[in-house]
């Protein structure tokens, strides 16, 4: 079923301020499922993208396949903060100090670089404190050990992990075009926030390879097990993936499971639906993250991915309430009508 055929971005969220639309963003939105129909379109979901941290758990991938993981005795812990965009609350920080100790690195060895936390009691803290962050508050940096440890347990140097030659991140883009469906070898490339490579997938591809997250029985055995064993793994530890109060790890944990979401910079969102063997992939045209979080809430919905007892749940964060600095609500981050309808 297609909907919105035209290649133009619909109008997918709209913004108040005192029951008047202030602004307005437009998405397109793909849902695929395994074998890579097309099972529901808005906008232009030919479009190629940079899917950034929303595809962490398909770049997980090889740190499982590769027996490093095993090798080094990794928890779900460990392998959910591999896939996270995390908020370097304590919990996460002391996992990545204690990992690193593990496979006989130190915090210089990353090459995320560093980044005040984005929890913002944490933030504050850190601050108050008057001390300064450094790599292991990189909401990446769980992303980059799963690379370390994969270039440990193989014999690989660690020194320049993050370069497009290195055999870690030729892997990773293996990998992701064979996920995919796509040839990357022509893709459009860049360098994400964190240092590593980042190519344009089309958004087609992203949802594609999500359901195939969703759904691995037509995979290879070995990926079909690495897949269930990061799935599993997210599902347990939900608040490495994010955080306290963030929309990705609420989904994971009310869901049980059945909706694994992860968000990443310029307004896209990637999920798989192992429930239903869907994979969904969002881009909002301008990047705003508070539109992209509201518009697949709304695709989720339409899809039956939500049902009624989660919606209440999660009610904030599917219409999002808007405060000003003196905690009154002066408007709401709202799906625009007729949006994923």
């Amino acid at each position: 079923m297609a909907d919105n055929q035209t290649n133009s971005a619909p109008v997918a969220v709209e913004v108040t301020r005192g029951g008047v639309v202030e602004s307005r963003h437009r998405a397109s939105a793909a849902v695929v499922d395994a074998g890579g129909k097309i099972m529901r379109q808005w906008g232009d979901i030919g479009q190629a993208v940079f899917a950034r941290s929303a595809i962490k758990s398909l770049q997980a991938l090889p740190l499982i396949e590769s027996g490093a993981a095993e090798a080094y005795d990794l928890g779900d812990g460990e392998i959910a903060l591999a896939c996270a965009s995390h908020g370097a609350e304590s919990f996460h920080t002391e996992a990545v100090a204690a990992w690193l100790a593990r496979i006989g690195l130190t915090e210089a060895d990353l090459e995320c670089g560093a980044h005040l936390p984005i929890h913002q009691p944490t933030l504050e803290s850190l601050l108050r404190g008057g001390g300064f962050p450094d790599q292991t508050h990189n909401n990446c940096s769980g992303k980059h050990l799963g690379f370390l440890t994969t270039a440990r347990h193989l014999g690989e140097p660690t020194e320049g992990y993050i370069g497009a030659d290195h055999p870690v991140q030729r892997r990773v883009i293996e990998t992701l075009a064979e996920m995919s469906g796509y040839d990357l070898s022509r893709a459009a490339k860049g360098a994400d926030g964190c240092g590593i490579p980042t190519l344009a997938i089309p958004l087609t591809g992203i949802a594609t390879a999500m359901a195939r997250f969703a759904d691995p029985s037509a995979l290879s055995p070995d990926r079909s097990a690495a897949v269930k064993r990061i799935a599993a793994a997210i599902t347990a530890r939900p608040e490495m993936v994010a955080g306290t109060g963030r929309f990705c790890t609420s989904l994971i944990r009310e869901s049980h499971g059945s909706i694994l979401a992860k968000t990443g910079a310029e307004g896209v969102y990637a999920v798989a639906l192992p429930a239903l063997g869907l994979g969904v992939a969002v881009k909002v045209d301008d990047g705003a993250s508070r539109a992209a979080q509201v518009a697949v809430a709304a695709v989720l919905r339409a899809i039956g991915a939500i049902d009624e007892e989660l919606e209440q749940t999660l009610a904030d964060f599917l219409i999002a309430p808007i405060h000003n600095r003196a905690d009154l609500r002066t408007g709401e981050v709202r799906p625009a009508d007729g949006w994923a309808s």
